[in-house]
């Protein structure tokens, strides 16, 4: 049985015209707005509140339009976001591109044969720089052999802070993955599994370690209750702070080396 169809619609708001995506879903209980930047927003309508096509695009239409305001301002959020991704630019000579926080110049040189291609971080005179020496037999793109370099330093962040904190908050993570994920910056299986997006590695370094303590303490406590947020706080008394850097933050991030 098909558990969800989405399909394209616009909404009339205040302002304009917006078009979202609408969800019908077997599995949802409540109808839910949600920001997605693949999808503008997504609009999750139970299947059992409409029975058709038609029903559900009423059901969201109201539902949209109670929430205009709060819809309007994340996609202001969003567009500020993209703007500053766009004003980066490609992956080129003199570039700008974030990593741990903070702005950096890339350069671009040979590397010395008959060495190998190497990313290294280095000081410059006006701001550090992300050094990439490209060998002669270097066939990969160079947006490819940075975002190899990124995952490298991603996962060395994410076991540095999982030593840090994992005894202290007395877990032990069964595996660590690091991926791509689209909508999630880590998750915790029940099984202990922890994943991080690699992107991370671009993010403040308090944000990091932020989104480490969170799936660590998902091994004590499965869940968002008060005890799962006390665990948090823990370890990282500012978790909301950076919870909310992210989500201000997490569109650009993604949009650089998509």
């Amino acid at each position: 049985m098909t558990l969800s169809t989405e399909w394209r619609a616009p909404f009339q708001l205040p302002g304009g015209v917006i078009e979202l995506t609408i969800r019908r879903s077997t599995r949802a209980r409540l109808v839910r707005l949600t920001i997605d930047p693949r999808h503008t927003a997504v609009v999750t309508v139970p299947s059992r509140a409409a029975r058709s096509r038609s029903d559900a695009e009423r059901v969201a239409a109201v539902f949209v339009r109670e929430r205009a305001e709060w819809l309007r301002r994340h996609l202001e959020r969003q567009a500020r976001q993209r703007a500053r991704a766009a004003a980066m630019g490609p992956i080129r000579q003199g570039a700008l591109f974030p990593y741990l926080g903070e702005q950096h110049r890339i350069r671009i040189q040979a590397a010395e044969p008959p060495h190998r291609t190497t990313v290294s971080r280095e000081g410059g005179e006006e701001m550090d720089e992300i050094v990439i020496r490209l060998s002669a037999r270097e066939r990969r793109a160079v947006p490819a052999i940075l975002e190899s370099w990124l995952r490298e330093k991603a996962r060395d962040a994410v076991l540095r802070e999982i030593d840090r904190h994992a005894a202290a908050l007395g877990v032990e993570p069964a595996a660590v993955t690091i991926r791509d994920a689209k909508s999630r910056w880590g998750s915790c299986s029940r099984e202990r599994r922890l994943s991080f997006c690699w992107r991370l590695i671009m993010a403040r370094p308090e944000a990091l370690e932020t989104v480490v303590v969170h799936e660590l303490a998902h091994i004590r406590v499965f869940g968002h209750g008060p005890a799962f947020w006390a665990v948090v706080a823990e370890r990282r008394p500012d978790h909301r702070v950076w919870r909310t850097w992210l989500r201000d933050h997490s569109l650009e991030l993604h949009a650089i080396l998509p």
